[in-house]
């Protein structure tokens, strides 16, 4: 929490437990001073604090006066100080909103080739996740602000507004980034921002959630280059358990949730040598320098080859696909300076 709004919220208390001790106060003396019952007592104490100015149950004798002058003195500086603190919270609050959402759309604004999540749903929070534990630069966009304030800590930017709004793209800054993940619930949402993000980048990699599978192919026609059916993997892969457990086992226990525990990396070939002399798999000798094994290959034309040959030919603007143990993995980021 930021200092300042606790520091106002501590005031706002003070106020608050001064308001409550001088109806106490004033409840008290009525009763005591004035043998009022309970509720004229505090018919009279509110009255005389809020200085409203109705009738006196009952005529007040010299005593009773003096405690309701000191009342009334003391409740006008209460008062006074009670909506005083409540005003500058009011605006301080507003203000640290105002400041916080600047400060992060600067932050937001220095960032390039980063990817924009549409949606802070289940998908969106997987999503985040990920990208975080790989240290991935990205950007959320969510309409629902309690969702935002419940899940938002510092280390995650995010624009508040509707992703079907080419303004909300542009803060998110649409024009730098290489990859827009559009997660919303509903499939014509996400076929929109698909829309609205191809046009507005021609080059930007979109990924597309959807609900029915009858949205597959008009999601692909609007723009996006990959569209993922979250029932239908969790369908396949329950299947999956059922028929080839083990296979499934083992490749869930592959571990490709953050770099410092990887089993499996993605590498571009450019990162391994200078590819403007082709080399083959066996002359990179992966396997001697860093103990990882290549297991796939993909091509320019995004063609994959599992369990390539030694002799395959790794030409530029492929990658590599390997697996290792995490020290293994780590030790070829290490050698490659592949970050």
């Amino acid at each position: 929490m930021n200092p300042l709004v606790r520091f106002f919220k501590v005031k706002l208390y003070t106020a608050l437990f001064l308001l409550v001790l001088m109806l106490v106060i004033g409840v008290l003396g009525f009763r005591v001073i004035s043998d009022y019952s309970w509720i004229d007592a505090l018919y009279m104490t509110v009255i005389t604090i809020t200085t409203v100015g109705y009738g006196e149950v009952q005529p007040l004798d010299a005593n009773a006066k003096l405690f309701t002058i000191f009342l009334i003195l003391s409740s006008v500086v209460v008062l006074g100080y009670a909506i005083t603190v409540i005003t500058e919270y009011i605006l301080s609050k507003n203000n640290f909103e105002e400041q916080k959402q600047r400060k992060m759309q600067k932050r937001i604004d220095g960032f390039s080739d980063h990817i924009i999540i549409c949606g802070y749903g289940r998908n969106g929070k997987q999503a985040a996740k990920k990208l975080l534990a790989y240290g991935k630069t990205f950007v959320i966009i969510e309409k629902n602000k309690e969702l935002m304030d419940k899940s938002q800590t510092d280390e995650i930017p995010f624009v508040l507004g509707n992703a079907n709004e080419d303004e909300i793209l542009i803060q998110a800054g649409i024009a730098r980034a290489n990859t827009l993940i559009t997660a919303l619930p509903n499939d014509a949402d996400n076929l929109f921002v698909v829309l609205s993000a191809r046009q507005m980048k021609a080059n930007l990699t979109i990924i597309s959630r959807a609900s029915q599978e009858t949205s597959y192919q008009k999601l692909k026609l609007a723009g996006a280059d990959n569209v993922i059916l979250p029932d239908r993997i969790g369908g396949d892969h329950m299947a999956s358990l059922v028929v080839v457990p083990d296979l499934i086992e083992f490749i869930d226990n592959l571990a490709i949730v953050g770099k410092s525990n990887i089993n499996i990396e993605e590498v571009p070939i450019e990162k391994l040598y200078n590819a403007s002399s082709i080399k083959t798999i066996k002359d990179l000798d992966l396997r001697r320098k860093t103990g990882c094994t290549v297991i796939g290959y993909k091509d320019v034309n995004g063609e994959y080859i599992v369990n390539p040959e030694a002799d395959q030919s790794l030409v530029p603007d492929s990658k590599i696909i390997v697996l290792g143990k995490p020290e293994q993995i780590q030790k070829l980021n290490s050698l490659y300076d592949i970050g």
